[in-house]
Formats: structure tokens, sequence, C-alpha cells
């Protein structure tokens, strides 16, 4: 299974395990002018790694409701429904790019006291790298905790 998190500029993908117990970050797709583009991408990216399904992430308003960006995620959704073979739904996606930033940090934090033998370490950092590096591993990572929380809700099979 694919788990995606479209963005402006990047879509996060995440894949789970054959089971569908564990999802896992698995790469950044950046967009490119051209939607249809950027759909045959991941078309192929389904057909690579064998996925029997999408869930495509819905950036729903904090109290629910569908706004604009929820609306343009349907759409998209629709719209990679035509692109690929197998099923695609869609999944709650509030904060969960606030939750894999967090869990970023805290595993830089754990690095970086590992690395200097005490603790603490860089706020921004992904395991060391840039801040534009750590946008992209915020990306697949964003995707592999929507997709986890997907799997664990028992949603049914799209």
């Amino acid at each position: 299974m694919v788990g995606l998190d479209l963005g402006e500029r990047r879509i996060g993908v995440a894949l789970s395990d054959s089971a569908r117990l564990l999802a896992t970050p698995y790469a950044v797709i950046t967009r490119t002018t051209d939607p249809e583009r950027d759909r045959e991408r991941i078309a192929a990216l389904v057909e690579e790694t064998g996925a029997t399904a999408v869930v495509v992430g819905l950036p729903l308003a904090l109290d629910g409701r569908v706004g604009a960006a929820a609306r343009g995620a349907l759409d998209e959704a629709e719209a990679i429904r035509s692109a690929v073979t197998v099923p695609v739904a869609t999944a709650d996606e509030r904060l969960t790019t606030v939750e894999a930033d967090r869990r970023r940090a805290d595993v830089a934090r754990e690095i970086g006291a590992y690395r200097r033998g005490g603790r603490g370490a860089r706020r921004n950092a992904a395991h060391g790298a840039s801040p534009g590096r750590a946008r992209r591993v915020v990306d697949d990572a964003a995707a592999a905790v929507m997709l986890q929380a997907w799997l664990d809700a028992g949603e049914p099979r799209p």
C-alpha cells in the first residue's frame, strides 16, 4: 500500500508492509509544473512497488471541515484514481506533518546526544542535515504517520 502526503512542492510517499501493519517513509516526489506528469510518476511508483492500494492524505481543518486544501486533495485523489490501476482512498492527515517533525526532532536530539556523549542536538536538523533536507525528510515521514494511522484504525480496504 502507498500513502501520499500531497504538498504544493513535494509529495511525501510512504509504503506499508504486505501485511498492512507497518508504514515506513519511502520517497519524496518533487512536483513539476505538469500535474499529469506527477500522476504518471505516482502510477509508476505504485507499479514498481507492487502496491495494492493508494491512500491520499486529506488535510481537513482542525474542526474536521472540508476546506479549500481538502477539496484540492479530493480532486487530486480523483485524478490519481484515474491514473492508477489500484483502489484509492483518502485519510485524515490533520497534524501529521507536526507529528513527523516532532519525531524527527526527537531522533535528531538523541543522535546528537549520542555523538557528543551528552544531551541535546540542533533543533532544525534531520540527522544532522540542512533545513532543506529536513523538510524532505518530514514530507515522507508525514506520509508514513498518515498511513500508519489509517492502518491502525483498521480502515476498510479501498
